[in-house]
């Protein structure tokens, strides 16, 4: 983690933001958590590998058919083919793209994992914070694999203010699952609250890069960091 050479004096614009950042945190967890439950396929019968090959197609609502069958059934490597349409030309596409990925992630392939899981979303959204960490803390042990149980717990250490803990087990996620725009916008957040805008800065592009569907949560960000980077350099 790079040293400042010089303090950049707090700004009220940035607190705002940190703590709209926060909203985004827990609204995400509601997200995935509501993604879950409630997500349906449009085509049951089509295969996966019909599904992938759907992706590619001319027809807008054949894409969709395509990315909504693999939330239903894709594998973990089908994510990062999917991460393709977070850029496609129709928005409901983009929208149930990033859907899709979030459910192919929260699915570790393990039935007792998956349950689990489960219960550990039901006592965060429920701020049960010390039950749901017993259960993520299983999960890594049991399952380090599982890239979305490191992403899991290290929203429960930002939510308890466990930054440099939360930091390290985004670095996890990313290791195994770099596409994961979760763990990337996540670890700009951490880095902001640290004060740390140069880190936070890099993270917030990685992540808009990976996801451009988070451009109105992160587009605020990025110009308002870049103009304080810009007026700390002018003053040194």
């Amino acid at each position: 983690m790079r040293n400042h050479t010089h303090r950049q004096p707090r700004q009220r614009p940035v607190r705002a933001l940190a703590a709209a950042l926060l909203k985004l945190a827990t609204a995400a967890l509601a997200f995935t958590a509501a993604t879950l439950q409630t997500a349906q396929a449009a085509e049951p019968t089509m295969t996966r590998d019909q599904a992938l090959q759907g992706l590619q197609r001319p027809d807008g609502r054949a894409r969709l058919a395509a990315v909504e069958r693999l939330a239903e059934i894709g594998r973990m490597p089908d994510a990062d083919r999917l991460a393709a349409r977070l850029h496609d030309s129709e928005p409901e596409v983009r929208e149930s793209a990033q859907q899709a990925m979030w459910r192919i992630w929260s699915r570790s392939g393990n039935a007792a994992i998956d349950r689990q899981f489960e219960q550990g979303l039901a006592h965060m959204q429920a701020q049960a914070f010390d039950r749901a960490l017993d259960l993520f803390n299983d999960i890594v042990q049991r399952l380090p694999a599982f890239a979305e149980g490191w992403n899991k717990r290290a929203t429960l250490y930002f939510l308890l203010g466990e930054h440099d803990k939360s930091l390290k087990d985004c670095d996890e996620v990313l290791k195994r699952n770099p596409n994961h725009f979760g763990a990337l916008s996540g670890a700009g957040q951490i880095h902001l609250q640290l004060g740390h805008p140069e880190q936070a800065l890099v993270f917030f592009k990685r992540a808009l890069q990976v996801n451009p569907n988070l451009a109105e949560n992160l587009g605020p960000a990025i110009e308002l960091l870049e103009q304080q980077l810009r007026r700390g350099r002018t003053t040194t």
